[in-house]
């Protein structure tokens, strides 16, 4: 086992040491995924060198990461053509502290933490200058034995869960807590609908039943129908034997409609969702997976009428990350994974999320 000190020496020429353990190594090597182009049969594990730390920076050795359907898309290249190549991809992840840059006064070598994925969203509404840096967009992704964070785009791990379980939480956890708990103002007694077996839906699944919720979801299977049902939903509809589900949600709640549903899918969905709310309804925009056209009419699908309230959503702030994962600790709740893979197997995974067939996230282990 080689062991690499990093040494950063102070203002006051005090040198302060911090320990980094590599194992199996040479030098200051680390395996990361890099994609050279499109495609998921281009993603490779290569061998690159561990990334140096400014005195605001973080360096954390990356345990887990979770897919997203955003990652799908980056590396199938239907989403950003402008990627700049080699790319290292993923947006999710979590780890352990090893080093930290001269000026850093939050964190600690040993600290467990997780990946901040609008990195300068540190609190209160979003604006121009906190959207800017999203992890694997504008700035590498985290699929790396090691990567270098500044300390603001980092919030402590829930005591609770694993590696693998907090690696699910950036965003598709953070997506749900913010929309139902911040933005949609959930409250005891509410009926929510979730739509689907994704990252996004089980969570707000699982917020909302903590929340006192009651829960209406759809899903494709009878398979999924037991586990949705498994997890808590009060009432599950099967979407491919009612084409028209919102009809199943208005019978389910006496003709009223839910309070708050999260559409994942877009395009193919958003009407439905749209006419499964009640007055006064919210419904988030949370995905696209169907398309990302919205076609909407006001008078059939009661916009108006209804006063609903249609929101996009991105995620929230570390200051939500926080008070999402104090929730966690205090409820207990264990995110739903579908499979972890080495990271040998990130082709694998990859085909996992795209097959469409994952209940829950898919998780790559650097451990």
């Amino acid at each position: 086992m080689l062991l690499f000190f990093h040494i950063i020496v102070l203002h006051d020429f005090s040198p302060l040491f911090h320990l980094c353990i590599i194992k199996n190594k040479n030098d200051k090597q680390m395996k990361a995924v890099q994609l050279k182009s499109f495609g998921i049969d281009q993603l490779m594990v290569e061998e690159r060198e561990i990334p140096a730390l400014q005195a605001n920076e973080v360096l954390v050795n990356i345990k887990a990461v979770s897919l997203n359907y955003l990652d799908l898309i980056m590396v199938n290249g239907s989403f950003n053509k402008n990627v700049a190549f080699p790319y290292t991809p993923a947006s999710d992840g979590a780890g352990v502290v090893t080093a930290v840059g001269a000026g850093v006064t939050r964190w600690k070598p040993g600290d467990r933490v997780v990946i901040q994925y609008v990195q300068n969203w540190t609190k209160g509404r979003i604006d121009a200058e906190s959207n800017a840096v999203r992890v694997g967009w504008q700035i590498p992704g985290v699929m790396a034995e090691f990567v270098s964070i500044p300390e603001h785009g980092l919030v402590k791990a829930p005591e609770n869960l694993s590696f693998e379980e907090t690696a699910t939480l950036p965003i598709a956890a953070l997506t749900a807590w913010y929309a139902l708990i911040e933005q949609a103002g959930l409250r005891l007694g509410q009926t929510v609908l979730t739509q689907g077996t994704g990252g996004v839906s089980l969570f707000a699944l699982q917020i909302a039943k903590a929340a006192g919720a009651r829960v209406i979801a759809t899903t494709s299977s009878d398979e999924k129908a037991a586990r949705l049902k498994a997890l808590g939903a009060d009432a599950v509809i099967n979407y491919r034997q009612y084409p028209e589900w919102h009809q199943q949600v208005k019978a389910l709640t006496g003709g009223e409609g839910v309070d708050i549903t999260l559409d994942v899918a877009g395009e193919q969905t958003i009407g439905q969702s749209l006419l499964s709310v009640k007055e006064h309804g919210y419904v988030g925009t949370a995905g696209f997976i169907s398309g990302t056209a919205l076609p909407l009419d006001i008078m059939q699908h009661q916009i108006n009428m209804n006063f609903i309230r249609i929101q996009g959503l991105a995620v929230g702030s570390a200051e939500s990350f926080n008070a999402m994962n104090r929730a966690i600790t205090i409820n207990n709740i264990h995110p739903v994974i579908d499979k972890i893979y080495p990271l040998s197997q990130v082709q694998d995974a990859y085909r996992r999320l795209e097959s469409g067939q994952h209940i829950g996230k898919v998780v790559i282990s650097l451990a």
